[in-house]
């Protein structure tokens, strides 16, 4: 079963019919929402807003251990996850769409594993995302004529504050093409959980200091941009979550 797990921008999904909120307990808490279950483009899907109902939560504060291991409980093997970044790469302007395929973490004091004293979990974490799902979505762009970056290295930062230009030059020199900050630890408790996982990132500004964030983030100007961003992006997996 697939799920979609919405961030900024994608706290509902209206063309999810037939809803029904399912309770799940964790071991590791509530998570963020509870999931909703019904039909999307004809398959049954999970949809679990990151950021919880009207987007309340931080990204620090997100129980990301509890929305994956409530996804695995439902009996999802395939994840596709909506988060909104900033271009650093100079070709990744507002609205663009990113297939990530590498990730740099930046965060600190998340809770980023499922082992517990005495059952360490190792995991290869070369390739952070399911190369099938990101060919999935992919092929799903071409299919409905969006265009989309094939690959790219999100950084994934602390939050909730934006980044400072100094920073953002940091990122590019490390190799970073988009920033966000919800990326880690949900791609790798996902490979713990033996997830597959992939993500469509959606850029609604550019990073700190570049373009025309040069100055200052204009935030009045995002909710727009994110908006048509978005649609975009689930217009893609309309397509991706069909058999």
């Amino acid at each position: 079963m697939f799920a979609i797990v919405g961030g900024s921008g994608l706290t509902k999904l209206a063309a999810l019919q037939a809803p029904r909120r399912q309770v799940v307990r964790t071991p590791y808490g509530e998570p963020s929402a509870a999931p909703l279950v019904g039909t999307f483009a004809g398959r049954e899907v999970v949809f679990l807003p990151r950021h919880g109902d009207g987007h309340a939560l931080a990204p620090h504060e997100i129980n990301y251990r509890a929305n994956i291991d409530a996804l695995r409980r439902l009996g999802v093997t395939e994840v596709f996850a909506v988060a909104a970044v900033g271009g650093i790469r100079a070709d990744l302007r507002p609205e663009a769409l990113v297939i990530p395929h590498q990730i740099l973490d930046y965060t600190h004091g998340r809770v980023a594993s499922f082992s517990t004293p005495g059952d360490v979990v190792h995991v290869d974490f070369t390739h952070p995302y399911t190369q099938s799902l990101r060919a999935r979505l992919l092929d799903a762009a071409r299919a409905v004529g969006e265009t989309v970056a094939d690959g790219g290295v999100y950084a994934c930062t602390q939050g909730p504050r934006l980044e400072t230009a100094a920073e953002v030059d940091r990122f590019e020199r490390d190799g970073a093409d988009v920033v966000g900050m919800t990326g880690m630890p949900e791609a790798v408790l996902a490979r713990e959980a033996g997830l597959a996982y992939a993500a469509i990132a959606v850029v609604v500004n550019s990073a700190a200091g570049r373009g025309e964030s040069a100055e200052k983030i204009e935030f009045a100007r995002l909710g727009a941009v994110l908006d048509r961003g978005v649609g975009r992006a689930v217009r893609v997996l309309e397509r991706a979550v069909q058999p």
